[in-house]
């Protein structure tokens, strides 16, 4: 195990290939999370935001303005807030340190949910790929305690 993570860490991942793959080249023994899959992102999924942008400006601003709004036909980012925060409070009182190997999207919205935070803040919320987002729990509130924090090469057991 990577020697960032205590050796009894619960490790999760999300189902995705990316993760799964992250997590192996960790050494980390993850199981795989539904809670902590990527947004849907429906039929914008796979594309770039500067395409979706291109081809359907008016629907992106919707779903920039509006977080109850879905025009790619997926997930809103209220549904995506309330999964991710459903996640987190199954989580309060549990003594053990979790190791969640996810998405940029469902970081931003652990920390959003973890701050209290209004919908809006998860766009002014930059995580980069790669990183480490550390949360605690004293059983009742979540603290942030860091995000960005840069894995370490010589943390990976094969180059990515």
């Amino acid at each position: 195990m990577s020697a960032r993570f205590n050796d009894r860490a619960r490790c999760l991942r999300s189902p995705a290939l990316a993760a799964q793959q992250t997590a192996e080249a960790l050494r980390l023994p993850a199981e795989s999370e539904s809670d902590l899959r990527e947004c849907d992102y429906g039929r914008w999924a796979g594309r770039s935001l500067e395409t979706v942008q291109a081809d359907d400006p008016v629907g992106m601003a919707q779903w920039l303005r509006d977080p109850a709004s879905c025009p790619h036909g997926g997930e809103s980012l209220l549904a995506l807030l309330a999964r991710v925060a459903a996640w987190l409070d199954g989580l309060r009182g549990q003594s053990d340190q979790i190791v969640a190997i996810t998405h940029a999207s469902v970081v931003r919205a652990a920390i959003v949910a973890a701050l209290g935070s209004p919908p809006p803040a998860f766009w002014r919320i930059d995580i980069a790929p790669l990183s480490v987002t550390k949360l605690t729990c004293n059983g009742i509130l979540w603290t942030l305690v860091a995000a960005n924090e840069r894995l370490r090469r010589s943390e990976f057991s094969s180059p990515i």
